[in-house]
């Protein structure tokens, strides 16, 4: 008798983290069920909201939802985005893929469809399973939802080098593999960094795999409230760096770099290479050294990429 092959499933868990979100909560819900992608389950937590968010998801997970909406409540307090989604990924079951959702934005239909094809289509092309991260572009919206224009294209392969100085990785359109997820469990982000950056900088500094979809697959609102937001303008985005200063944005660079350090198990020899060498570079000429040798280590315009060298050469 021949026996019928099994085909790999192809599941996915969203993670969702809510803090007084029930001005956008539903219309994020509505899309998530609209998912042309059917197999997916829909893990939750009240991050100790003091609107009705928690009162509108049991709502939708006894209604719509009901039988794919799973409730963690081992942790009641106030943990933040980072601490809430890590709590999240440490609690949630093995599953092929984790997908993050937040609470204000709108997927189209076929965000997961899209993601779990590439995705898939990725891992065919290795013998074993590796690290991969999915993510992609989003429409910039205002509160309204009314299009201001698309969020950036990739102008450089995201690789490690270029995880340290900046992350592409915009946590709603995230999806990421079991091997992915292996790594970020019990492993928090380090401070001043959320968890889809650190899910970038873990997926690259193991070797593995970023696919960067050029399509839009979410509508990404642009309010009051947003934890991070982005903005289409250049100009913005600039002035605010240079607000912050070097000695902010460098602060987070060289803590991204010893949290790395402190877990030499999953990292790839060409990573642990790359950031002992940084870590030992105490003097100019060393720091000029290593951008010499690392021309990746960069971001994705070449005005940033030179503020971001003149920060580096010149940080204590």
């Amino acid at each position: 008798m021949t026996q019928k092959r099994t085909e790999p499933t192809r599941q996915v868990a969203i993670l969702l983290s809510l803090y007084n979100g029930e001005a956008y909560l539903d219309a994020q819900l509505a899309s998530i069920l609209a998912q042309t992608h059917p197999d997916w389950t829909l893990y939750w937590r009240d991050d100790a909201s003091t609107d009705s968010s928690r009162n509108r998801m049991q709502a939708f997970a006894e209604g719509p939802g009901q039988g794919r909406c799973i409730e963690i409540t081992s942790r009641h307090e106030r943990l933040g985005v980072a601490g809430s989604y890590a709590h999240l990924l440490d609690t949630v079951p093995v599953t092929p893929y984790i997908a993050f959702a937040d609470q204000d934005d709108i997927w189209e239909p076929q965000k997961l469809e899209w993601a779990v094809d590439t995705a898939e289509e990725a891992a065919r092309r290795y013998l074993g399973e590796i690290p991969l991260l999915y993510c992609a572009r989003q429409y910039l919206t205002n509160a309204n939802l009314v299009i201001f224009q698309k969020s950036s294209t990739l102008r450089r392969k995201p690789d490690f080098p270029a995880s340290l100085t900046q992350n592409i990785a915009t946590g709603h359109t995230v999806l990421l593999n079991a091997a992915t997820h292996t790594l970020l469990r019990n492993n928090p982000p380090p401070p001043s960094i959320l968890h889809d950056w650190w899910a970038y900088l873990l997926t690259t500094a193991a070797g593995g795999e970023v696919i960067f979809d050029n399509r839009c697959v979410s509508y990404y609102r642009q309010h009051a409230h947003n934890t991070v937001g982005a903005t289409g303008s250049f100009i913005r985005r600039a002035w605010a760096a240079c607000r912050r200063g070097p000695r902010a944005f460098m602060t987070i660079f060289h803590s991204n770099v010893t949290h790395l350090l402190s877990q030499p198990e999953n990292l790839s020899p060409p990573a642990l290479r790359l950031l002992k060498t940084i870590a030992a570079a105490r003097t100019f000429p060393a720091r000029l050294r290593i951008l010499f040798r690392y021309s990746s280590l960069r971001r994705q315009r070449f005005s940033e990429t030179v503020v971001f060298r003149l920060w580096f050469l010149f940080s204590r």
